[in-house]
């Protein structure tokens, strides 16, 4: 019988998880014919069918689904030997794999990420931007080992801890009647042309959470655009479409350049906590256990400094 390589296993896993051949390959940096020639030779030289075809998507077969428990134990221990072999020369390195939602994967992580590599310059980040749902999907089937999302999922398989608090401000054109006085109550919401982002979204949820104390829903808004990404949200704000619900992060260039305004609503004080999780049964490499632990100890810094660099750019971003 021939011996199953590794390469082929890390094909078969990533089309288990993806179940799509062309989706799999995207992931792995390969063709999809490729992906389809390691499944095929994989099924030809143990005669059995792993994946049920069905057009674009693939299903895992029952063969298929018996392996896969085994196939992550394989992977895994091999990303284990791998940091081990590294270790004999104290060395840190190997992907660093984490799975963001959007706006901590765009304004959070590349700062954080930067001063953990000056540290540890082996290792090599790889930061995935998707959906919070996704995030936590991810972490749960192992395909990820650590994520970060602006919504803690209790699961006796997870661990979550507070990685950074984000506040979600109202911001308006800069040339709106409220950009002067910058206050407004949260009933003048009402008669104002409102962007919004799907109501999905965490920013979405945080909104209406906090606009209930006032006997306020979504449905009472003024919607006149709903866009599924906060930077464009951001610009149809300058460009004067209407206001909207933004996280501060997202908001600081404008707001420091001038290009937006923000609006203190009266009596409302929205904030989240973005996340930081991990699977408990998937075992760290050092890599992954150093920047867990180096994640967490950044947490009063991430509050301070990271927020100045965001606003100021000509500071330097000084975490520890």
């Amino acid at each position: 019988m021939p011996n199953v390589e590794i390469s082929q296993l890390k094909v078969f896993l990533a089309a288990a998880e993806e179940k799509n051949f062309s989706s799999a390959a995207k992931r792995l940096h390969l063709s999809q014919s490729a992906v389809s020639q390691n499944i095929q030779a994989l099924e030809k030289a143990y005669g059995v069918e792993l994946f049920h075809r069905r057009g674009r998507s693939v299903e895992l077969s029952e063969e298929g689904e018996s392996i896969l428990p085994t196939a992550r134990e394989v992977i895994n221990a091999a990303r284990l030997l791998e940091d081990s072999l590294q270790n004999v020369h104290n060395e840190v390195g190997g992907d660093l794999i984490i799975g963001c939602s959007t706006s901590a994967g765009k304004y959070l992580m590349p700062t954080l990420l930067s001063s953990f590599q000056r540290k540890y310059s082996a290792v090599r980040p790889h930061v995935k931007v998707m959906g919070r749902d996704t995030v936590y999907e991810r972490l749960l089937n192992e395909t990820i080992p650590i994520g970060v999302a602006s919504k803690r999922l209790d699961h006796r398989d997870l661990e979550c801890v507070p990685l950074f608090e984000d506040r979600v401000i109202l911001i308006v054109p800069a040339k709106h009647p409220w950009a002067a006085y910058g206050r407004a109550l949260p009933s003048d919401l009402i008669d104002q042309p409102m962007i919004t982002r799907e109501e999905t979204s965490g920013t979405c949820e945080v909104v209406m959470e906090g606009l209930k104390a006032f006997d306020t829903s979504m449905d009472m808004l003024n919607v006149t655009m709903e866009l599924g990404n906060a930077e464009a949200i951001e610009m149809a704000v300058e460009l004067g479409v209407g206001i909207a619900f933004i996280s501060e992060m997202v908001a600081a260039r404008g707001l420091a350049l001038g290009r937006v305004k923000r609006v203190e609503l009266e009596g409302l004080d929205l904030q989240r906590t973005v996340y930081m999780a991990r699977n408990i049964n998937r075992p760290f490499t050092r890599a992954q256990s150093l920047f867990w632990e180096y994640a967490q100890s950044q947490y009063k810094h991430l509050n301070t400094e990271v927020w100045q660099s965001l606003v100021d750019f000509a500071a330097p971003v000084n975490l520890c």
